[in-house]
Protein backbone atom coordinates (compact mmCIF):
# COMPACT_ATOMS: atom_id res chain seq x y z
CA UNK A 1 0.00 0.00 0.00
CA UNK A 2 1.28 3.43 -1.01
CA UNK A 3 1.35 6.07 1.85
CA UNK A 4 -1.90 8.94 1.52
CA UNK A 5 0.71 12.06 1.72
CA UNK A 6 2.43 10.87 -1.35
CA UNK A 7 -0.68 9.90 -3.48
CA UNK A 8 -2.56 12.43 -5.84
CA UNK A 9 -5.81 11.37 -8.02
CA UNK A 10 -7.12 13.54 -10.21
CA UNK A 11 -8.42 13.87 -13.93
CA UNK A 12 -8.40 16.72 -16.56
CA UNK A 13 -11.47 18.55 -16.87
CA UNK A 14 -11.92 19.83 -21.18
CA UNK A 15 -14.36 20.80 -23.93
CA UNK A 16 -13.94 18.21 -26.72
CA UNK A 17 -10.63 18.77 -29.23
CA UNK A 18 -9.31 21.45 -26.24
CA UNK A 19 -5.95 18.99 -25.91
CA UNK A 20 -7.25 16.66 -22.54
CA UNK A 21 -5.14 13.32 -24.22
CA UNK A 22 -2.54 15.87 -25.65
CA UNK A 23 -1.68 16.70 -21.94
CA UNK A 24 -2.17 12.86 -20.69
CA UNK A 25 0.61 11.81 -23.08
CA UNK A 26 2.67 14.69 -21.93
CA UNK A 27 2.06 13.34 -18.58
CA UNK A 28 2.80 9.57 -18.96
CA UNK A 29 6.12 10.68 -21.09
CA UNK A 30 7.43 12.86 -18.30
CA UNK A 31 6.74 10.18 -15.37
CA UNK A 32 8.64 7.38 -18.14
CA UNK A 33 6.15 4.91 -18.10
CA UNK A 34 5.97 4.06 -21.85
CA UNK A 35 9.10 4.05 -23.36
CA UNK A 36 9.98 6.04 -26.12
CA UNK A 37 8.92 3.20 -29.15
CA UNK A 38 5.93 2.49 -27.59
CA UNK A 39 4.53 5.62 -27.16
CA UNK A 40 1.85 7.35 -29.66
CA UNK A 41 -1.12 9.85 -30.01
CA UNK A 42 -4.10 9.45 -27.62
CA UNK A 43 -2.32 6.33 -25.54
CA UNK A 44 -5.41 6.39 -23.17
CA UNK A 45 -7.81 5.94 -26.04
CA UNK A 46 -8.08 2.49 -26.89
CA UNK A 47 -10.72 2.51 -29.71
CA UNK A 48 -9.54 3.30 -33.13
CA UNK A 49 -13.51 5.34 -32.88
CA UNK A 50 -12.29 7.16 -30.11
CA UNK A 51 -9.08 8.06 -31.76
CA UNK A 52 -10.37 8.98 -35.07
CA UNK A 53 -12.98 11.47 -33.86
CA UNK A 54 -11.01 12.73 -30.80
CA UNK A 55 -13.53 11.75 -28.07
CA UNK A 56 -12.91 9.77 -24.78
CA UNK A 57 -15.90 7.27 -24.79
CA UNK A 58 -14.24 4.76 -21.76
CA UNK A 59 -13.38 5.83 -18.92
CA UNK A 60 -9.36 5.30 -18.48
CA UNK A 61 -7.03 5.51 -15.87
CA UNK A 62 -3.26 4.76 -15.40
CA UNK A 63 -0.90 4.97 -12.61
CA UNK A 64 2.32 6.87 -12.69
CA UNK A 65 5.22 7.08 -10.71
CA UNK A 66 7.03 10.98 -10.83
CA UNK A 67 9.78 12.57 -8.75
CA UNK A 68 9.43 16.24 -7.42
CA UNK A 69 11.43 19.06 -7.16
CA UNK A 70 12.03 18.39 -3.36
CA UNK A 71 13.03 14.74 -4.23
CA UNK A 72 10.20 12.74 -2.86
CA UNK A 73 8.32 9.95 -5.26
CA UNK A 74 4.42 10.84 -5.75
CA UNK A 75 2.12 8.30 -6.98
CA UNK A 76 -0.31 10.20 -9.49
CA UNK A 77 -3.70 8.31 -10.30
CA UNK A 78 -5.01 9.86 -13.37
CA UNK A 79 -8.47 9.49 -14.62
CA UNK A 80 -8.93 10.11 -17.89
CA UNK A 81 -13.21 10.90 -17.98
CA UNK A 82 -15.39 10.92 -21.23
CA UNK A 83 -16.01 14.73 -21.59
CA UNK A 84 -19.81 13.78 -23.66
CA UNK A 85 -22.75 15.11 -22.04
CA UNK A 86 -24.16 11.60 -22.70
CA UNK A 87 -21.79 9.84 -20.53
CA UNK A 88 -22.66 12.40 -18.07
CA UNK A 89 -22.95 10.00 -14.75
CA UNK A 90 -20.08 7.93 -15.83
CA UNK A 91 -18.30 11.40 -15.39
CA UNK A 92 -19.42 12.32 -11.80
CA UNK A 93 -18.36 8.44 -11.18
CA UNK A 94 -14.93 9.40 -11.97
CA UNK A 95 -14.68 13.00 -10.42
CA UNK A 96 -15.55 11.11 -6.89
CA UNK A 97 -12.74 8.93 -7.54
CA UNK A 98 -10.46 12.13 -7.49
CA UNK A 99 -9.72 14.65 -5.14
CA UNK A 100 -8.28 16.95 -7.55
CA UNK A 101 -8.80 18.44 -11.44
CA UNK A 102 -6.88 20.48 -14.07
CA UNK A 103 -9.06 22.58 -15.84
CA UNK A 104 -7.79 22.56 -19.32
CA UNK A 105 -8.61 25.63 -21.94
CA UNK A 106 -8.06 26.03 -25.12
CA UNK A 107 -6.32 29.69 -25.31
CA UNK A 108 -7.53 30.51 -28.91
CA UNK A 109 -11.31 29.04 -28.44
CA UNK A 110 -11.97 30.01 -24.48
CA UNK A 111 -14.45 28.64 -22.19
CA UNK A 112 -17.14 26.47 -23.65
CA UNK A 113 -20.34 24.43 -23.15
CA UNK A 114 -18.87 21.18 -22.03
CA UNK A 115 -15.65 23.24 -20.41
CA UNK A 116 -18.88 24.68 -18.28
CA UNK A 117 -20.77 21.35 -17.49
CA UNK A 118 -17.51 19.33 -16.51
CA UNK A 119 -16.13 22.26 -14.54
CA UNK A 120 -19.37 22.39 -12.16
CA UNK A 121 -19.14 18.62 -11.90
CA UNK A 122 -15.28 19.00 -10.64
CA UNK A 123 -16.73 21.66 -7.90
CA UNK A 124 -20.04 19.50 -6.97
CA UNK A 125 -17.21 17.19 -6.22
CA UNK A 126 -15.53 19.18 -4.23
CA UNK A 127 -12.38 19.06 -6.18
CA UNK A 128 -9.36 21.02 -5.76
CA UNK A 129 -9.08 22.87 -9.54
CA UNK A 130 -5.52 24.12 -11.16
CA UNK A 131 -6.86 26.04 -14.46
CA UNK A 132 -4.28 25.18 -17.07
CA UNK A 133 -4.15 27.20 -21.17
CA UNK A 134 -3.28 25.32 -23.30
CA UNK A 135 -2.17 26.06 -27.17
CA UNK A 136 -0.03 29.02 -26.30
CA UNK A 137 1.79 28.18 -29.28
CA UNK A 138 -0.55 29.56 -31.41
CA UNK A 139 -0.67 33.25 -32.95
CA UNK A 140 -4.47 33.18 -32.40
CA UNK A 141 -4.04 32.67 -28.45
CA UNK A 142 -5.43 34.90 -25.85
CA UNK A 143 -4.16 34.04 -22.60
CA UNK A 144 -5.54 36.76 -20.59
CA UNK A 145 -8.83 37.36 -22.04
CA UNK A 146 -9.33 33.80 -21.37
CA UNK A 147 -8.47 33.95 -17.78
CA UNK A 148 -11.05 36.71 -17.81
CA UNK A 149 -13.63 34.49 -19.69
CA UNK A 150 -13.10 31.78 -17.07
CA UNK A 151 -13.35 34.05 -13.96
CA UNK A 152 -16.31 35.34 -15.29
CA UNK A 153 -18.28 32.52 -16.04
CA UNK A 154 -16.81 29.78 -14.06
CA UNK A 155 -16.17 31.97 -11.26
CA UNK A 156 -12.80 30.24 -10.91
CA UNK A 157 -9.69 32.30 -9.86
CA UNK A 158 -6.97 32.40 -12.92
CA UNK A 159 -5.03 34.65 -12.13
CA UNK A 160 -2.13 32.32 -11.17
CA UNK A 161 -3.27 29.76 -14.57
CA UNK A 162 -0.60 27.80 -16.04
CA UNK A 163 0.24 28.25 -19.49
CA UNK A 164 1.35 25.55 -21.49
CA UNK A 165 1.57 24.06 -25.22
CA UNK A 166 0.60 20.06 -24.28
CA UNK A 167 2.03 19.60 -27.94
CA UNK A 168 5.42 20.95 -27.99
CA UNK A 169 5.49 20.06 -23.96
CA UNK A 170 6.31 23.10 -23.07
CA UNK A 171 5.27 24.53 -19.16
CA UNK A 172 4.38 20.63 -18.26
CA UNK A 173 6.73 20.20 -15.86
CA UNK A 174 5.02 23.19 -13.99
CA UNK A 175 1.84 21.09 -14.45
CA UNK A 176 3.77 18.15 -13.06
CA UNK A 177 4.85 20.04 -10.01
CA UNK A 178 0.89 21.95 -9.28
CA UNK A 179 -0.07 18.07 -9.30
CA UNK A 180 2.41 17.85 -6.18
CA UNK A 181 1.57 21.01 -4.43
CA UNK A 182 -1.84 22.20 -4.97
CA UNK A 183 -4.04 19.14 -5.24
CA UNK A 184 -5.18 17.42 -1.46
CA UNK A 185 -3.62 13.84 -1.09
CA UNK A 186 -6.52 11.45 -0.25
CA UNK A 187 -8.10 10.33 2.98
CA UNK A 188 -9.29 7.11 4.37
CA UNK A 189 -8.61 4.07 7.22
CA UNK A 190 -7.31 1.23 5.67
CA UNK A 191 -8.41 -0.55 8.90
CA UNK A 192 -12.35 0.17 8.43
CA UNK A 193 -14.49 -2.31 6.68
CA UNK A 194 -13.60 -2.01 2.88
CA UNK A 195 -15.60 0.64 0.58
CA UNK A 196 -14.45 0.64 -2.99
CA UNK A 197 -16.39 2.87 -6.01
CA UNK A 198 -16.52 1.40 -9.21
CA UNK A 199 -15.43 3.66 -11.59
CA UNK A 200 -16.28 1.94 -15.05
CA UNK A 201 -16.33 -1.89 -16.47
CA UNK A 202 -15.99 -4.06 -19.27
CA UNK A 203 -15.88 -7.23 -20.71
CA UNK A 204 -12.80 -9.38 -21.14
CA UNK A 205 -13.02 -12.60 -23.29
CA UNK A 206 -10.21 -14.34 -21.23
CA UNK A 207 -10.51 -12.95 -17.56
CA UNK A 208 -14.66 -11.66 -17.11
CA UNK A 209 -15.13 -8.55 -16.51
CA UNK A 210 -12.66 -5.75 -15.95
CA UNK A 211 -13.32 -3.60 -12.64
CA UNK A 212 -12.05 -0.59 -12.50
CA UNK A 213 -12.00 0.54 -8.31
CA UNK A 214 -11.46 3.33 -6.32
CA UNK A 215 -10.39 2.44 -2.75
CA UNK A 216 -11.79 4.96 -0.24
CA UNK A 217 -11.67 2.90 2.99
CA UNK A 218 -10.20 -0.57 3.84
CA UNK A 219 -8.21 -2.97 1.56
CA UNK A 220 -9.12 -4.49 -0.95
CA UNK A 221 -7.16 -7.69 -1.49
CA UNK A 222 -6.93 -11.10 -4.00
CA UNK A 223 -9.04 -13.85 -1.92
CA UNK A 224 -11.72 -11.21 -0.47
CA UNK A 225 -15.36 -12.04 -1.34
CA UNK A 226 -16.66 -9.17 -2.59
CA UNK A 227 -19.65 -7.90 -2.35
CA UNK A 228 -21.58 -5.48 -5.09
CA UNK A 229 -23.93 -3.18 -2.78
CA UNK A 230 -26.26 -2.22 -5.65
CA UNK A 231 -26.77 -5.05 -7.21
CA UNK A 232 -26.32 -7.56 -4.35
CA UNK A 233 -24.24 -9.78 -6.53
CA UNK A 234 -21.23 -11.65 -4.59
CA UNK A 235 -17.73 -12.81 -6.59
CA UNK A 236 -14.29 -13.85 -5.07
CA UNK A 237 -11.24 -11.86 -6.40
CA UNK A 238 -8.89 -13.93 -8.50
CA UNK A 239 -7.19 -10.93 -9.12
CA UNK A 240 -5.84 -7.25 -8.05
CA UNK A 241 -3.92 -4.85 -10.19
CA UNK A 242 -3.41 -1.22 -11.52
CA UNK A 243 -2.95 0.29 -15.46
CA UNK A 244 0.47 1.88 -15.46
CA UNK A 245 -0.67 2.12 -18.69
CA UNK A 246 -0.07 -1.65 -19.52
CA UNK A 247 -2.42 -3.60 -16.70
CA UNK A 248 0.27 -4.73 -13.55
CA UNK A 249 -1.04 -7.32 -11.17
CA UNK A 250 -0.44 -6.81 -7.30
CA UNK A 251 0.10 -9.26 -4.83
CA UNK A 252 -0.39 -7.06 -2.02
CA UNK A 253 -3.86 -5.32 -1.44
CA UNK A 254 -5.04 -2.14 -2.62
CA UNK A 255 -5.08 0.63 0.18
CA UNK A 256 -7.30 3.70 0.28
CA UNK A 257 -7.01 6.54 -2.83
CA UNK A 258 -5.69 3.60 -4.39
CA UNK A 259 -6.95 3.53 -8.29
CA UNK A 260 -6.74 -0.15 -9.73
CA UNK A 261 -8.64 -3.12 -11.58
CA UNK A 262 -10.05 -6.34 -9.99
CA UNK A 263 -11.39 -9.38 -11.73
CA UNK A 264 -13.78 -12.31 -10.17
CA UNK A 265 -15.11 -14.10 -12.68
CA UNK A 266 -17.69 -11.89 -13.34
CA UNK A 267 -19.85 -13.29 -16.38
CA UNK A 268 -22.69 -10.41 -16.80
CA UNK A 269 -21.25 -6.98 -16.90
CA UNK A 270 -24.86 -5.79 -15.17
CA UNK A 271 -23.06 -7.20 -11.40
CA UNK A 272 -20.17 -4.46 -11.72
CA UNK A 273 -22.28 -1.25 -12.60
CA UNK A 274 -20.82 2.10 -12.81
CA UNK A 275 -21.51 4.11 -9.44
CA UNK A 276 -21.94 0.95 -6.91
CA UNK A 277 -20.27 0.20 -4.19
CA UNK A 278 -17.81 -3.01 -3.42
CA UNK A 279 -17.41 -4.44 0.22
CA UNK A 280 -16.15 -7.44 1.86
CA UNK A 281 -18.90 -10.21 2.74
CA UNK A 282 -17.27 -11.12 5.45
CA UNK A 283 -17.20 -7.59 6.52
CA UNK A 284 -19.36 -5.30 5.46
CA UNK A 285 -19.83 -1.68 5.33
CA UNK A 286 -22.61 -0.24 6.84
CA UNK A 287 -23.95 1.78 4.06
CA UNK A 288 -22.69 2.21 0.00
CA UNK A 289 -20.96 5.66 -0.95
CA UNK A 290 -23.77 7.80 -2.27
CA UNK A 291 -25.11 9.06 -5.95
CA UNK A 292 -25.67 5.22 -7.45
CA UNK A 293 -28.33 4.79 -9.61
CA UNK A 294 -28.68 2.36 -12.53
CA UNK A 295 -28.40 3.42 -15.69
CA UNK A 296 -31.60 4.41 -18.04
CA UNK A 297 -31.56 4.95 -21.72
CA UNK A 298 -33.43 8.17 -22.48
CA UNK A 299 -33.51 8.07 -26.43
CA UNK A 300 -34.65 5.09 -28.51
CA UNK A 301 -34.52 3.69 -31.85
CA UNK A 302 -35.52 0.94 -34.15
CA UNK A 303 -32.13 -1.32 -35.49
CA UNK A 304 -33.33 -3.52 -38.54
CA UNK A 305 -30.95 -5.45 -40.51
CA UNK A 306 -31.22 -4.48 -44.31
CA UNK A 307 -31.29 -7.68 -45.50
CA UNK A 308 -33.46 -10.11 -43.30
CA UNK A 309 -31.28 -13.02 -43.47
CA UNK A 310 -28.41 -10.71 -41.24
CA UNK A 311 -31.08 -10.71 -38.09
CA UNK A 312 -29.44 -13.70 -36.13
CA UNK A 313 -26.17 -11.96 -37.11
CA UNK A 314 -27.54 -8.66 -35.75
CA UNK A 315 -28.87 -10.41 -32.18
CA UNK A 316 -25.87 -12.20 -31.70
CA UNK A 317 -23.89 -8.60 -32.66
CA UNK A 318 -26.30 -6.45 -30.05
CA UNK A 319 -25.54 -9.47 -27.45
CA UNK A 320 -21.32 -8.66 -27.44
CA UNK A 321 -22.20 -5.11 -27.75
CA UNK A 322 -24.03 -5.25 -24.41
CA UNK A 323 -21.51 -6.99 -22.73
CA UNK A 324 -19.16 -4.01 -22.99
CA UNK A 325 -21.64 -1.79 -22.31
CA UNK A 326 -24.11 -2.41 -19.16
CA UNK A 327 -26.15 1.50 -20.00
CA UNK A 328 -26.77 0.16 -24.06
CA UNK A 329 -30.71 -1.77 -23.83
CA UNK A 330 -32.39 -3.67 -26.33
CA UNK A 331 -35.48 -5.55 -26.88
CA UNK A 332 -36.99 -7.55 -30.19
CA UNK A 333 -39.39 -5.74 -32.10
CA UNK A 334 -41.57 -6.56 -35.29
CA UNK A 335 -42.58 -3.80 -37.43
CA UNK A 336 -44.99 -4.58 -40.35
CA UNK A 337 -43.04 -2.50 -42.93
CA UNK A 338 -38.98 -3.33 -41.86
CA UNK A 339 -39.66 -6.84 -40.43
CA UNK A 340 -37.80 -8.23 -37.35
CA UNK A 341 -35.16 -6.25 -35.68
CA UNK A 342 -34.58 -4.96 -32.64
CA UNK A 343 -35.76 -1.62 -30.75
CA UNK A 344 -32.66 -0.25 -28.80
CA UNK A 345 -32.14 2.02 -25.90
CA UNK A 346 -29.32 4.58 -25.68
CA UNK A 347 -27.77 7.58 -23.24
CA UNK A 348 -28.08 10.35 -25.93
CA UNK A 349 -27.60 10.69 -29.91
CA UNK A 350 -23.79 10.35 -29.59
CA UNK A 351 -23.71 7.15 -27.41
CA UNK A 352 -26.27 6.04 -30.58
CA UNK A 353 -23.81 6.98 -33.06
CA UNK A 354 -21.21 5.18 -31.14
CA UNK A 355 -22.88 1.67 -31.21
CA UNK A 356 -24.06 2.18 -34.69
CA UNK A 357 -20.34 2.59 -36.16
CA UNK A 358 -19.22 0.12 -34.17
CA UNK A 359 -22.02 -2.40 -35.39
CA UNK A 360 -20.85 -1.31 -39.08
CA UNK A 361 -16.89 -1.55 -38.38
CA UNK A 362 -16.89 -4.30 -36.27
CA UNK A 363 -19.38 -6.61 -37.42
CA UNK A 364 -20.18 -5.52 -41.13
CA UNK A 365 -23.33 -5.01 -40.50
CA UNK A 366 -25.97 -2.88 -43.40
CA UNK A 367 -28.32 -1.36 -41.06
CA UNK A 368 -31.94 0.61 -41.21
CA UNK A 369 -32.49 2.76 -38.18
CA UNK A 370 -35.76 4.43 -37.54
CA UNK A 371 -36.19 8.16 -36.35
CA UNK A 372 -35.25 8.56 -32.83
CA UNK A 373 -37.44 8.93 -30.10
CA UNK A 374 -37.79 9.65 -26.42
CA UNK A 375 -39.57 7.80 -23.61
CA UNK A 376 -42.97 9.02 -22.45
CA UNK A 377 -44.57 8.44 -19.27
CA UNK A 378 -47.95 8.19 -19.37
CA UNK A 379 -50.79 8.53 -16.57
CA UNK A 380 -54.16 6.48 -17.17
CA UNK A 381 -57.38 7.36 -15.89
CA UNK A 382 -57.60 4.57 -13.08
CA UNK A 383 -54.34 6.14 -11.77
CA UNK A 384 -51.39 3.69 -12.80
CA UNK A 385 -48.39 4.87 -15.08
CA UNK A 386 -47.12 3.71 -18.07
CA UNK A 387 -43.44 4.12 -19.87
CA UNK A 388 -43.77 4.66 -23.22
CA UNK A 389 -40.63 3.56 -25.95
CA UNK A 390 -42.92 3.08 -28.82
CA UNK A 391 -46.01 5.55 -30.50
CA UNK A 392 -47.12 2.34 -31.81
CA UNK A 393 -47.82 0.62 -27.88
CA UNK A 394 -50.14 3.86 -27.22
CA UNK A 395 -53.26 2.53 -25.16
CA UNK A 396 -56.78 3.48 -26.13
CA UNK A 397 -57.19 7.57 -25.88
CA UNK A 398 -60.11 7.13 -23.45
CA UNK A 399 -58.06 5.40 -20.73
CA UNK A 400 -55.31 7.99 -20.89
CA UNK A 401 -55.37 11.20 -18.66
CA UNK A 402 -52.45 12.93 -19.64
CA UNK A 403 -49.01 12.69 -20.45
CA UNK A 404 -45.40 13.61 -19.25
CA UNK A 405 -42.49 14.49 -21.86
CA UNK A 406 -38.65 14.38 -20.24
CA UNK A 407 -37.47 17.96 -20.67
CA UNK A 408 -33.75 19.32 -20.51
CA UNK A 409 -31.30 22.15 -19.17
CA UNK A 410 -29.70 23.74 -22.36
CA UNK A 411 -26.56 25.85 -22.34
CA UNK A 412 -25.11 27.41 -25.80
CA UNK A 413 -21.87 29.07 -25.96
CA UNK A 414 -22.48 31.52 -29.42
CA UNK A 415 -20.57 34.19 -30.87
CA UNK A 416 -22.48 37.63 -30.38
CA UNK A 417 -23.47 37.32 -33.95
CA UNK A 418 -25.47 34.09 -34.56
CA UNK A 419 -27.65 34.76 -30.95
CA UNK A 420 -30.64 36.22 -33.32
CA UNK A 421 -30.82 33.14 -35.45
CA UNK A 422 -29.93 30.45 -32.38
CA UNK A 423 -32.97 32.25 -30.32
CA UNK A 424 -35.22 31.33 -32.97
CA UNK A 425 -34.67 27.48 -33.91
CA UNK A 426 -34.76 27.49 -29.53
CA UNK A 427 -38.33 29.46 -29.35
CA UNK A 428 -39.20 27.08 -32.76
CA UNK A 429 -38.14 24.02 -30.25
CA UNK A 430 -41.19 25.06 -27.93
CA UNK A 431 -37.66 26.28 -25.59
CA UNK A 432 -37.89 28.26 -22.24
CA UNK A 433 -35.48 30.88 -21.52
CA UNK A 434 -33.55 30.95 -18.39
CA UNK A 435 -30.90 32.65 -18.87
CA UNK A 436 -28.87 35.07 -21.50
CA UNK A 437 -25.48 36.53 -20.39
CA UNK A 438 -22.78 37.79 -22.34
CA UNK A 439 -18.46 37.61 -21.73
CA UNK A 440 -17.04 39.88 -24.26
CA UNK A 441 -18.26 39.20 -27.87
CA UNK A 442 -19.79 35.88 -27.18
CA UNK A 443 -23.28 35.09 -25.61
CA UNK A 444 -24.25 32.44 -23.21
CA UNK A 445 -27.97 31.38 -23.14
CA UNK A 446 -29.15 28.97 -20.84
CA UNK A 447 -33.17 27.22 -22.33
CA UNK A 448 -35.33 24.38 -20.85
CA UNK A 449 -36.29 22.58 -23.92
CA UNK A 450 -38.01 19.28 -24.77
CA UNK A 451 -35.83 16.57 -25.36
CA UNK A 452 -38.49 15.21 -28.04
CA UNK A 453 -37.32 18.20 -30.27
CA UNK A 454 -33.63 18.00 -29.39
CA UNK A 455 -33.25 14.20 -30.69
CA UNK A 456 -35.31 15.05 -34.17
CA UNK A 457 -32.92 17.98 -35.75
CA UNK A 458 -32.00 20.37 -33.34
CA UNK A 459 -28.16 19.97 -32.83
CA UNK A 460 -27.38 20.00 -37.06
CA UNK A 461 -29.79 22.75 -37.25
CA UNK A 462 -27.68 24.75 -34.37
CA UNK A 463 -24.64 23.80 -35.83
CA UNK A 464 -25.98 25.21 -39.26
CA UNK A 465 -26.98 28.22 -38.07
CA UNK A 466 -24.11 29.05 -36.30
CA UNK A 467 -21.14 27.67 -39.06
CA UNK A 468 -20.36 25.34 -36.51
CA UNK A 469 -18.97 27.88 -33.61
CA UNK A 470 -21.88 26.98 -31.00
CA UNK A 471 -21.55 24.76 -28.62
CA UNK A 472 -24.37 22.83 -27.04
CA UNK A 473 -24.91 20.81 -23.56
CA UNK A 474 -27.45 20.03 -21.57
CA UNK A 475 -28.65 18.45 -18.31
CA UNK A 476 -31.42 15.97 -17.90
CA UNK A 477 -34.05 18.26 -15.50
CA UNK A 478 -37.05 15.47 -15.53
CA UNK A 479 -40.85 15.27 -16.97
CA UNK A 480 -43.31 17.87 -17.49
CA UNK A 481 -46.71 17.60 -18.49
CA UNK A 482 -47.30 18.34 -22.15
CA UNK A 483 -50.06 18.45 -24.51
CA UNK A 484 -48.67 15.27 -26.87
CA UNK A 485 -51.14 13.66 -29.08
CA UNK A 486 -50.24 10.19 -31.23
CA UNK A 487 -50.46 11.08 -34.99
CA UNK A 488 -51.68 8.27 -36.97
CA UNK A 489 -50.07 7.35 -41.00
CA UNK A 490 -53.21 6.38 -43.16
CA UNK A 491 -53.17 4.93 -46.23
CA UNK A 492 -56.08 4.26 -48.64
CA UNK A 493 -57.99 4.25 -45.09
CA UNK A 494 -55.85 1.71 -43.33
CA UNK A 495 -53.84 3.12 -40.33
CA UNK A 496 -49.72 2.07 -40.36
CA UNK A 497 -48.45 1.40 -37.31
CA UNK A 498 -45.33 1.29 -38.16
CA UNK A 499 -45.04 4.93 -39.33
CA UNK A 500 -46.60 6.26 -36.10
CA UNK A 501 -44.99 8.78 -34.16
CA UNK A 502 -45.97 11.37 -30.99
CA UNK A 503 -45.73 15.22 -31.24
CA UNK A 504 -47.17 18.06 -29.94
CA UNK A 505 -50.04 19.41 -30.88
CA UNK A 506 -49.31 22.31 -31.65
CA UNK A 507 -46.69 20.80 -34.60
CA UNK A 508 -48.75 17.74 -35.50
CA UNK A 509 -50.09 19.89 -38.77
CA UNK A 510 -46.64 20.75 -40.10
CA UNK A 511 -45.07 17.22 -39.36
CA UNK A 512 -47.81 15.87 -40.50
CA UNK A 513 -48.22 17.44 -44.03
CA UNK A 514 -43.90 16.87 -44.11
CA UNK A 515 -44.50 13.16 -43.99
CA UNK A 516 -47.49 13.01 -46.20
CA UNK A 517 -45.56 15.26 -48.85
CA UNK A 518 -42.66 13.00 -48.55
CA UNK A 519 -44.78 9.29 -48.78
CA UNK A 520 -46.65 11.00 -51.75
CA UNK A 521 -43.63 11.36 -53.76
CA UNK A 522 -42.39 7.54 -52.84
CA UNK A 523 -45.87 5.68 -53.39
CA UNK A 524 -45.92 4.43 -56.86
CA UNK A 525 -49.24 5.21 -58.85
CA UNK A 526 -52.55 2.49 -58.82
CA UNK A 527 -54.70 2.01 -60.97
CA UNK A 528 -57.32 4.10 -58.47
CA UNK A 529 -56.01 6.93 -56.47
CA UNK A 530 -54.74 6.63 -53.02
CA UNK A 531 -55.13 8.90 -50.26
CA UNK A 532 -52.33 9.21 -47.78
CA UNK A 533 -53.36 10.88 -44.63
CA UNK A 534 -52.05 12.17 -41.05
CA UNK A 535 -54.74 11.63 -38.18
CA UNK A 536 -55.41 12.69 -34.55
CA UNK A 537 -57.73 10.33 -33.44
CA UNK A 538 -60.97 10.54 -36.02
CA UNK A 539 -59.42 14.04 -37.18
CA UNK A 540 -57.53 14.22 -40.43
CA UNK A 541 -55.20 16.79 -40.42
CA UNK A 542 -53.21 16.71 -43.46
CA UNK A 543 -53.60 14.79 -46.52
CA UNK A 544 -52.00 13.91 -49.99
CA UNK A 545 -53.25 11.99 -52.95
CA UNK A 546 -51.17 9.54 -55.09
CA UNK A 547 -53.30 10.44 -58.78
CA UNK A 548 -54.38 7.41 -60.32
CA UNK A 549 -53.14 6.30 -63.77
CA UNK A 550 -55.43 6.40 -66.32
CA UNK A 551 -56.44 4.01 -69.33
CA UNK A 552 -57.68 6.13 -72.07
CA UNK A 553 -60.92 4.53 -72.60
CA UNK A 554 -62.54 7.01 -75.39
CA UNK A 555 -59.43 5.98 -77.89
CA UNK A 556 -61.78 3.77 -79.79
CA UNK A 557 -64.44 6.42 -80.22
CA UNK A 558 -64.01 8.62 -83.22
CA UNK A 559 -67.15 10.39 -82.94
CA UNK A 560 -70.79 9.48 -82.78
CA UNK A 561 -73.21 10.43 -79.68
CA UNK A 562 -71.34 12.01 -76.35
CA UNK A 563 -73.58 9.33 -74.33
CA UNK A 564 -71.31 6.12 -75.82
CA UNK A 565 -68.34 8.18 -74.26
CA UNK A 566 -70.29 9.02 -70.94
CA UNK A 567 -71.21 5.79 -70.66
CA UNK A 568 -67.30 4.26 -70.72
CA UNK A 569 -66.06 7.01 -68.61
CA UNK A 570 -68.83 5.91 -66.05
CA UNK A 571 -68.19 2.44 -66.20
CA UNK A 572 -64.50 3.30 -65.61
CA UNK A 573 -64.93 5.31 -62.62
CA UNK A 574 -67.17 2.24 -61.23
CA UNK A 575 -64.48 -0.11 -61.95
CA UNK A 576 -62.06 2.30 -60.35
CA UNK A 577 -63.79 2.64 -57.30
CA UNK A 578 -64.54 -1.42 -56.82
CA UNK A 579 -60.60 -1.44 -56.84
CA UNK A 580 -60.00 1.10 -54.37
CA UNK A 581 -63.17 -0.81 -51.82
CA UNK A 582 -61.30 -3.93 -52.33
CA UNK A 583 -57.30 -3.33 -53.34
CA UNK A 584 -54.21 -3.53 -51.20
CA UNK A 585 -51.70 -1.07 -51.64
CA UNK A 586 -48.14 -2.76 -51.78
CA UNK A 587 -45.77 -0.40 -49.67
CA UNK A 588 -42.47 -0.24 -50.86
CA UNK A 589 -39.44 -0.51 -48.87
CA UNK A 590 -37.80 2.69 -50.23
CA UNK A 591 -41.09 4.60 -49.21
CA UNK A 592 -40.89 2.92 -45.52
CA UNK A 593 -37.54 3.62 -44.77
CA UNK A 594 -36.96 7.56 -46.44
CA UNK A 595 -40.07 8.24 -43.90
CA UNK A 596 -38.59 6.40 -40.79
CA UNK A 597 -34.76 6.77 -41.75
CA UNK A 598 -32.95 9.05 -39.11
CA UNK A 599 -31.95 11.95 -41.41
CA UNK A 600 -28.43 12.20 -41.96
Amino acid sequence: MTELARLRNFSIVAHIDHGKSTLADRIIERCGALEAREMRGQVLDSMDLERERGITIKAQTVRLKYTAADGHDYIFNLVDTPGHVDFSYEVSRSMRACEGSLLLVDATQGVEAQTLANAYQAIDADHEIVVVLNKIDLPAAEPEQIKEQIEDILGLDAADALLISAKTGDGVDAVMEAIVERLPAPAGDDEAPLKALVVDSWYDPYLGVVTLVRVKEGRLQKGARARFMGTGAVHPIDRVGVFSPKPVVFEEPLGPGEVGFITAGIKDIADAQVGDTITDDRRPADAPLPGFRPSQPVVFCGMFPADGADYPALRDALGKLRLNDASFAFEPENSQALGFGFRCGFLGLLHLEIIQARLDREFDLDLVLTAPSVVYRLHKRDGSVMELHNPADFPDPTQVDYLEEPWIKATIIVPDDYLGPVLQLCTEKRGVQDELTYVGARAMVVYRLPLNEVVYDFYDRLKSISRGYASFDYDMVGFERSDLVKMDIMINGDRVDSLALMVHRSMAEARGRALCERLQELIPRQQYQVAIQAAIGGKVIARETVKAMRKDVLAKCYGGDVTRKRKLLEKQKAGKKRMRQFGKIEIPQEAFLAALKMET
